[in-house]
This record gives C-alpha cells, structure tokens and sequence, in this order.
C-alpha cells in the first residue's frame, strides 16, 4: 500500500494528495502518516510547498469527515430508536442507552472531535456519532479544521525537515497508533465486560 500512496503523490501532487486523504477519512486503513509525511519530504526536492501540502490535506480531510458527518445524520437517534423498538431486546440495549450516549456527545461533542482528529482510526470516526447526534455543522466543521490542521501541519513538517528519512515518523507513528489501538481494543472489552454483567443482573 505505500508504494501505491506514494506513486499516486508522485504523480499527481496536491490533486493525489487530496484525494488520498478524503479517502483515508472514510477508509481509516489507509494510513495518513504516509500520505503526510511524505508529501512532507516531497516538499524538499519538488515545487510543492509545505503550507501547500497542509492547506491541501486539509481541505481532504473535510470532504472525508463531511460525507461521514452526513452519514452519521442518516442514522439520527430517532432511526436508531425504531431500530431498539424492534431489536432491542434480542441486542439487550434500550432507548435509555441511547439517550445517554446522545447526551454525552451533546455535552463533550466540540471536545471529543477537536482531540480526536488527532488519535488515529478514531480520527475519522468521530465524525458519525458527530452527525447522529445533530451537532451543528458549523461547530462540526470549525473543530475538525482546527484539530486535522494541528495533526497535519505537524507530521507535513517533520517530514520536510527529516527529508530523506520521513520514513522514520513513519515508524514512530506506528508506535503511536499500536498504542492508540490497544487503548481502543481495552475500552471494547470493558465495554463488553459491563455489558454481560448487566445481562447476567437482568437475567
């Protein structure tokens, strides 16, 4: 995959990378690390500029969060609510579950998706539960700009200034998203393990 993801931004420039990042925001496996601190190093030996790199990824990551963000609006609580009326037992989760989880992102939503645009794979999953639970789009846009634009800008310099040795970050980062990963992976089992505790206590 990247040497595919670099042949693209070899060929195209500021059009590959645009459309490599909208397209890592709704396919999370596509890693941004690569798209980024490579467009960093192309910047020391092409006429691509690094605010042009940044500038360009960004505008990428909006296409992508934004076509998630509609999708999370597709699936709005109210849909989800007739999917509990007819599933909820058999899944043992109730209108209440979803109201609190609502209620959550109603109070956290600006946070929750300003620092997550900045942790891998959640980075573009925020997006949906941003649109199920109706936050405004501009609040929506204007914190995913400005947590994508901290995320880009610094990985598109640390590849300008490494050069020849982006592949480094790149290393780096892989460190970052195991952990983030893993972090990820505990807060399923926990959720699951207070999930069957609740459906042995109801049964």
């Amino acid at each position: 995959m990247e040497s595919w993801i670099i042949e693209i931004m070899e060929k195209f420039g500021y059009l590959g990378i645009l459309i490599l990042i909208a397209v890592e925001n709704i396919f999370p496996p596509i890693p941004s690390e690569i798209i980024l601190t490579f467009g960093g190093f192309m910047t020391t030996r092409t006429d691509l500029t690094p605010l042009g790199v940044i500038i360009t990824a960004t505008l990428g990551s909006l296409i992508g969060a934004i076509i998630l963000y509609y999708i999370g609006r597709i699936l709005e609580v109210e849909r989800l609510e007739k999917i509990i009326d007819r599933w909820g037992k058999l899944l043992r989760v109730k209108k209440e579950d979803i109201h609190r989880a609502d209620a959550w992102f109603d109070k956290h939503g600006n946070k929750a998706v300003f620092f997550c645009r900045m942790i891998p794979l959640i980075r573009s999953l925020i997006s949906v539960p941003a649109g199920m639970s109706g936050m405004k789009l501009t609040p929506f846009l204007f914190y995913t700009t400005i947590g994508t634009l901290i995320w880009n800008t610094v990985l598109v310099l640390l590849g300008t200034t490494l050069g020849d040795r982006w592949e480094d970050i790149v290393e780096f980062m892989d460190v970052y998203s195991n952990i983030a990963y893993a972090i990820i992976a505990i807060a399923i089992v926990v959720v699951l393990v207070l999930y069957l505790r609740r459906f042995k206590k109801n049964n």
